[in-house]
């Protein structure tokens, strides 16, 4: 008896020392804690399922966890700020998500228990995201300005960017027949990670690719951009020359993308400029060149210009074509608030240029004097010959233009000034919560078990 008893308490002290070790190697099992708070297996798993759907580029664990402690560090600065996810606003965030994929937040939510993934993951998903979409809105969007210069520097690298009329790509066409498709798109995928030259790709394309272009590297002549699919050149636009895609899943094959060169024109008018500048008539060049030495933009030169008795000043915003051309020969060299003396001999003018603008947004850039200064003078362009005859011509060619999303030159329209300065809002505003959630990464307690 005496036996039995010491067999069996041995046999109790075993399960409950070997309790512990089942739990951890469970679904429940804490994977990471942040600030305290666990991250299962359960939901790493749940997560990179969840990616792995949504076809993400980095459906990968660690990267799954990742997403998942930025998740806790999201939610815990909510709390801190007293921000709370009512039922209401996680339906909205719900049926948000799902309307990408054009589905209810039921079909959606059915769609994806069919696939491995619970509801609660889902939720907990978009709770995360309307959480801290909340705490840019109070923390960082009152921080956010955009100048009306940043908006003229955007449109100006818009209007100086060619326009891409031809791409210079190689491709590579991995066969995936039925049952084969994970194989296909994990091997693409592998590629689209590690491979970073033209050579590496072209090496691969003749290993891998099961196309004839695989005999020449995967390489295909000039392209016309108009030649290709919507789809595809979206995707090609989306490269920059020496990059490859994301694997692209077509019937019966995973296809990658290498782009290796653009060919393009600038849009009708783009090196057209118009010249913000000011001019003041002296009696002696060394007078201008007095006022130069202490004059360091175009307003101060108005300063000093209140010396002079008589109207000796005058600012002009015209087509750079339209300036005289020993005005226009100075101007040339000139930077913002540079100026520079013409010496007439019996007299003398200093010109100095305030700004130079494409021609193309001239018209839209609002005025910058100061009050009690002239406003610029634009110069009017006179009708071309002909103009008053056909004006319905003309407005019907635009018209036609614009509806079809293009200019009339061809090219793609000129965003708006609003559209440009909410992508520059929308950039500030995503750089600065990026730095935030660093912040919150760098103090937060974090460790592995």
């Amino acid at each position: 008896m005496r036996q039995m008893i010491h067999a069996t308490t041995m046999a109790v002290l075993l399960a409950a020392t070997a309790l512990p070790a089942l739990t951890q190697a469970g679904p429940l099992s804490p994977v990471a804690y942040v600030n305290n708070s666990a991250v299962t297996q359960y939901e790493l798993d749940q997560r990179v399922r969840f990616l792995e759907i949504l076809r993400a580029p980095d459906a990968n664990r660690e990267a799954a966890l990742q997403a998942l402690i930025d998740d806790r560090l999201k939610l815990q600065a909510a709390r801190q700020m007293g921000i709370a996810v009512t039922d209401q606003g996680l339906e909205q965030g719900l049926a948000e998500f799902a309307g990408r994929a054009n589905l209810s937040i039921e079909a959606f939510t059915e769609a994806l228990a069919r696939e491995g993934v619970d509801r609660q993951a889902y939720r907990d998903f978009v709770r995360a995201g309307v959480a801290w979409r909340e705490v840019v809105r109070q923390r960082i969007v009152p921080t956010i300005t955009v100048s009306d210069r940043e908006v003229e520097q955007e449109l100006t690298r818009e209007i100086e960017t060619p326009i891409i009329t031809q791409v210079l790509v190689s491709e590579l066409v991995i066969p995936a027949p039925p049952g084969q498709e994970q194989a296909a798109l994990a091997l693409a995928q592998r590629l689209s990670e590690t491979v970073t030259s033209a050579g590496e790709f072209s090496a691969a394309a003749r290993q891998y690719s099961a196309v004839p272009s695989a005999a020449q590297g995967g390489q295909v002549p000039w392209t016309p951009l108009e030649n290709l699919a919507p789809g595809l050149r979206n995707i090609i636009l989306g490269l920059q020359p020496g990059s490859i895609s994301q694997p692209l899943t077509v019937q019966g094959a995973v296809v990658l993308f290498f782009l290796r060169d653009t060919r393009g024109r600038l849009r009708a008018g783009a090196e057209a400029q118009t010249v913000d500048y000011v001019e003041l008539s002296l009696p002696s060049a060394a007078e201008g060149a007095r006022i130069l030495s202490v004059a360091d933009s175009c307003e101060t030169v108005y300063v000093e210009a209140n010396r002079i008795p008589g109207d000796v000043i005058r600012r002009q915003t015209q087509s750079l074509d339209a300036v005289p051309l020993d005005v226009a020969q100075r101007l040339a060299s000139l930077d913002p608030n540079e100026g520079t003396v013409i010496d007439y001999g019996a007299g003398a003018r200093l010109v100095m240029l305030c700004d130079r603008t494409p021609s193309l947004i001239a018209d839209t850039t609002p005025s910058t004097t100061l009050p009690g200064l002239p406003v610029p003078a634009r110069r009017e362009e006179a009708p071309a010959a002909g103009a008053a005859e056909a004006p319905n011509a003309q407005n019907a060619a635009s018209d036609a233009a614009q509806a079809a999303g293009v200019a009339s030159d061809g090219a793609p329209p000129l965003r708006s000034r609003e559209d440009v300065r909410a992508v520059i809002f929308n950039r500030k505003a995503t750089l600065a919560a990026d730095a935030y959630l660093a912040e919150l990464r760098a103090d937060a307690l974090m460790r592995r078990p």
